[in-house]
């Protein structure tokens, strides 16, 4: 099966634009609920798998160990915008590992937000290492290292304890033996699987019910934290950090790179009684983030975890009016998919 048309953009009477991509849903049993596209689709995760990527931390409780507080833990699973708040909480966490800003190996970009870059700019500074938009996974693989008496140089070679410990992690939670390997944008090994693969992980990661005790209580603080504080996820503006508060901090989503999403639904707001992993994949990847926004709540309006009220308040990001210079209506943008249920 062929990717689908999620997002049409008119323009007069033709429809002028239009962004294919794939959505599934599975339960935590691995059960496909709904679909659009083809849920064998095989790509990479990228900055989706923080928080699978973040389990072992937590499993190995050196969030009680080090004593990071739940934005902190919330950080190591972010994509973060590289404002303030999210350099400093990186730096308080490599503070509390005995480490500085010199340890990271996750390149430098200026922040994704870029009223933070301008503002750094006009006071004569230069992004960093913290700025990077991953520097919180790298932090908390860091951590892993410091803790097992790892090497710290090499941390991001996929022969080190630290990555063959995240790559049997994220294994057993996708139900994926050997996840194809990548390397991501930071540096760090990324994961390549099926769309159906990354769904069930994510199923399991917010309903962690089957899942061994140590396991299941990983699980829980790293959605709890990451749902509390939403902008430390992700930062100002973003669908991330408007969500949660949406939805009362009940649905998770993170997003990764190449116009991917994935979402985590809470058995009580499932159809089934069980959690539920959705992953969005654009089939232009960032080409399609225009489309990757409203494409989404659309898909969590058709599965009825989203409601209308809730809707409203994320209209920021929802279908919208195309406008010419002059400001005048000249198209709009609307979804063309609807999902398929078994």
């Amino acid at each position: 099966m062929d990717a689908e048309i999620l997002v049409e953009f008119t323009r007069g009477v033709l429809v002028e634009a239009a962004h294919r991509g794939h959505i599934i849903v599975v339960d935590t049993q691995g059960t496909v609920i709904a679909w659009v596209g083809n849920p064998d689709h095989v790509c990479y995760i990228r900055s989706s798998a923080k928080p699978l990527q973040l389990i072992p931390l937590v499993e190995d409780r050196l969030d009680e160990r080090f004593g990071f507080p739940d934005e902190e833990l919330a950080v190591m699973a972010a994509s973060h915008s590289g404002e303030e708040r999210h350099v400093q909480a990186v730096s308080r966490i490599l503070a509390r590992i005995g480490l500085n800003k010199s340890a990271l190996r996750c390149g430098i970009h200026p922040p994704m937000s870029v009223s933070t870059h301008q503002r750094l700019l006009l006071l004569g500074g230069q992004p960093g290492p913290l700025h990077n938009n991953c520097s919180g996974k790298h932090a908390a693989m860091l951590s892993l290292a410091v803790a097992g008496g790892y090497s710290l140089e090499d941390y991001l070679d996929p022969n080190h304890p630290v990555q063959r410990r995240i790559r049997q992690t994220v294994a057993e939670m996708s139900g994926v033996a050997e996840p194809i390997l990548g390397v991501d944008g930071c540096g760090a090994p990324v994961f390549g699987m099926s769309l159906r693969a990354m769904a069930y992980a994510y199923a399991r990661l917010i309903d962690p019910r089957d899942l061994p005790t140590e396991r299941a209580r990983a699980c829980r603080r790293i959605t709890s934290a990451m749902r509390a504080h939403p902008g430390m996820v992700s930062g100002e503006g973003r669908l991330e950090e408007a969500l949660a508060p949406a939805t009362g901090g009940q649905l998770l989503i993170k997003g990764g790179a190449e116009g991917l999403y994935a979402v985590g639904i809470p058995a009580e707001l499932s159809p089934t009684g069980r959690g539920l992993g959705l992953i969005q994949k654009m089939e232009d990847g960032a080409g399609g983030n225009r489309a990757a926004d409203p494409a989404v709540l659309e898909a969590l309006s058709q599965l009825g975890v989203l409601s209308a009220e809730a809707r409203a308040h994320l209209a920021a990001f929802d279908f919208a009016p195309v406008y010419n210079h002059r400001r005048d209506v000249v198209g709009t943008s609307r979804p063309a998919f609807r999902l398929r249920q078994p």
